[in-house]
């Protein structure tokens, strides 16, 4: 995508920003009483109809959460109406992206001209009105279809969904959004990316850095290494991470020899030995995912070696289901039937602090599924749901001391066996005997949880929080074991879920404990927003979402990866969090970059690869000096190194350099 392109991509998400979040603050001003400086009405107006009213609760309780953690209450206010801007947005650059690969009807095009509002209207007489009612209807039904596999981006009960443009901000957004200079960038899957970086603008990140030279908080960290990666480098670094290991594994025989074009070679008496494994159980992690460009590019990768896994006669059983690809799908048709999704599923991972990675990058996936399923002739209603896509947002454990306290009473012993029956499918019929001491071990791993998740949002991956859960486990676990034996693998039929289910701690023992220590939480959870129907369930709901937030975090980093690929923060860390960052990386200090390349080999699997495009200082400053020695030399060296220099990064001054490395152990 060449500059120009780029300018404009820029120049229409800066328009749209601006006028959304102009019209949503008039809205909540004027109509709900919460103002710019922070201020909320104690009560709603009386003029606010019913469900003006609830749509009043659901902004609010957005914002007393945000509140929670650690917001001032213009800085809450703020937050929201970026939040509000952005779903919004999001969603009908989605819906352009949508339209332009025939998944959806002609719908914004040509606004309420749009051939498939059109037929909406045929099948519903009567619903147009003049001031956009019945199209504001129409959109919305297709917002509720896609939810059903793009949740995280279309579910209208996320609060920053509560707000739609007034008519005059509506048809200006079309208008922006319609222009004969965007006309090309529809159908380029890169093109929601830009939108993303361009979301915040220069300015606001050079301000910030005049501000504080070091991010103040978790948004500052994100909006200062918004850097889109040239397609070459994520090629190049998946090339020679995960292309390379198939290479290995295939003995060179694969179609990613020549596919793979960025790919370093050696001699046939060269190539290093390498055991093949089911391509289920091959997993790549991006912790830094942004827009999920590398898991793309991956994901083309994985869908040349699903077929060469499934044709090769000596391809092992998988660790999911015991049996080989070729076993669970007896032709290729079955195969690519649910292909995209498996992986979605299984192979792709990855972890950002901006929450709104998460609509960007779990999009870019399911559109790229889609296409796949095209590719196979797949018709839409043959093909497999979108379930399952691992985008974690890394972000702490909700923060209101109120609901916490709460929801550990819920944990109390007298609850305790009903949790674990419903929990666990335990039949009526089977003794369940429970103690005050296993309430507590369980109410004590929460705590381990919620504690270790306080700088999530500024440290993401870089937490270590799956020692101290460990630690938490083994001693929880000689309690339970003795009162509830029962209470282990292979009973209950967990095992028949185990390709579903969460990823476990390394230690064997302390799998299963987990695992169904895990589910017991959740079930709390929901049973906690359950519990009331008053417009408290509304925090009461944000608290579950972001505790399960957290809980995902702690599985996926639990996790052992084949491939890490990314383009990780550089510079200086948060200031909140920089005595806990220099405690755990004393090697890697000297910039955030190096720390993460760090906390990657962590989470390969013995000869796995990380490749990844950072700073080059680190290759021949003296502050670097420890993490070259310790960190790359002695657990992970250089297997192909590029030193590419400055203009690489959209905007960016540093110079980089692009590497990857293999695990020792």
């Amino acid at each position: 995508m060449d500059s120009e392109t780029r300018g404009a991509i820029r120049a229409a998400t800066q328009a749209a920003r601006s006028l959304l979040e102009a019209d949503f603050a008039e809205q909540l001003q004027g109509d709900y009483d919460v103002m710019p400086d922070g201020r909320v009405g104690a009560e709603p107006s009386p003029h606010l109809t019913g469900a003006q009213r609830a749509l009043r609760a659901r902004v609010v309780a957005s914002i007393e959460h945000k509140r929670g953690q650690s917001m001032m209450p213009k800085e809450a206010v703020d937050d929201y109406l970026r939040d509000a801007a952005f779903t919004t947005l999001n969603r009908f650059v989605a819906l352009k992206m949508l339209e332009a690969r025939g998944l959806v009807r002609e719908c914004i095009s040509k606004g309420e001209n749009s051939s498939g509002f059109a037929e909406f209207f045929g099948l519903a007489e009567g619903i147009k009105t003049s001031e956009g009612a019945g199209y504001r209807l129409y959109i919305e039904s297709i917002f509720d279809e896609l939810s059903t596999e793009v949740k995280v981006l279309f579910d209208r009960r996320d609060p920053a969904s509560a707000l739609w443009p007034r008519r005059h901000a509506f048809q200006s957004l079309l208008v922006v959004l319609n222009s004969a200079e965007l006309a090309s960038v529809w159908g380029e899957d890169e093109t929601i990316g830009w939108v993303y970086q361009f979301f915040n603008g220069q300015d606001e990140r050079r301000k910030m850095r005049e501000e504080s030279q070091a991010p103040r908080n978790t948004r500052e960290l994100a909006v200062r290494n918004q850097f889109f990666t040239p397609r070459y480098i994520v090629q190049f670094l998946a090339d020679n991470t995960l292309g390379r290991i198939w290479y290995e594994m295939r003995g060179a025989n694969t179609v990613l020899a020549e596919r793979c074009e960025y790919m370093v070679h050696k001699s046939e008496d060269q190539l290093p030995q390498r055991a093949k494994k089911d391509p289920r159980d091959i997993r790549g992690l991006d912790p830094a995912c942004g827009s999920g460009h590398f898991l793309l590019y991956l994901f083309d990768l994985f869908l040349a070696i699903y077929e060469e896994a499934w044709a090769d006669l000596e391809s092992p059983h998988s660790e999911s289901t015991g049996r080989t690809i070729a076993e669970d799908y007896p032709t290729l048709d079955a195969l690519r039937a649910v292909l995209p999704a498996l992986i979605l599923a299984h192979n792709l991972h990855g972890v950002d602090i901006d929450p709104r990675c998460a609509q960007i990058a779990q999009l870019a996936l399911w559109m790229r599924a889609q296409r796949a399923f095209g590719d196979f002739k797949i018709t839409r209603d043959a093909r497999a749901m979108i379930r399952r896509a691992n985008i974690v947002i890394a972000e702490p454990m909700p923060g209101e001391t109120d609901l916490i306290h709460a929801f550990l009473a819920e944990l109390k012993e007298d609850k305790l066996e009903d949790l674990i029956r419903r929990s666990l499918n335990i039949p009526a019929e089977t003794k369940v005997r429970t103690t005050k001491a296993m309430a507590d071990s369980l109410a004590e791993l929460v705590s381990t949880v919620w504690e270790g998740m306080k700088l999530a949002g500024e440290m993401g991956t870089l937490l270590t929080i799956e020692r101290d859960i460990a630690r938490a486990i083994k001693k929880g676990r000689a309690e339970w074991d003795d009162h509830l034996p029962l209470f282990r693998v292979t009973n209950y039929k967990m095992d028949d879920a185990r390709s579903e289910a969460p990823g476990k701690l390394a230690a064997e023992k302390n799998e299963d404990f987990w695992e169904k220590a895990e589910k017991l939480v959740f079930q709390a959870l929901l049973d906690y927003v359950a519990a009331t129907s008053s417009s408290s369930n509304v925090r009461r709901k944000l608290f579950a979402e972001d505790a399960v937030h957290g809980f995902a975090l702690v599985d996926l980093v639990s996790r052992k990866f084949d491939v890490v690929l990314m383009n990780p923060p550089f510079g200086a860390g948060s200031t909140r969090a920089k005595r806990d960052f220099e405690a755990a990386y004393p090697l890697s200090k000297s910039d955030v970059y190096a720390a993460f390349v760090q906390r990657g080999i962590q989470l390969l699997h013995r000869k796995g690869r990380l490749g990844a495009i950072t700073s080059r200082a680190g290759f021949f400053l003296t502050s670097f000096q420890k993490w070259r020695e310790e960190v790359l030399l002695k657990t992970a060296p250089p297997v192909v190194f590029a030193d590419l220099g400055a203009g690489v990064l959209d905007s960016a001054t540093v110079e980089t350099a692009a590497y990857c490395l293999e695990a020792l152990t």
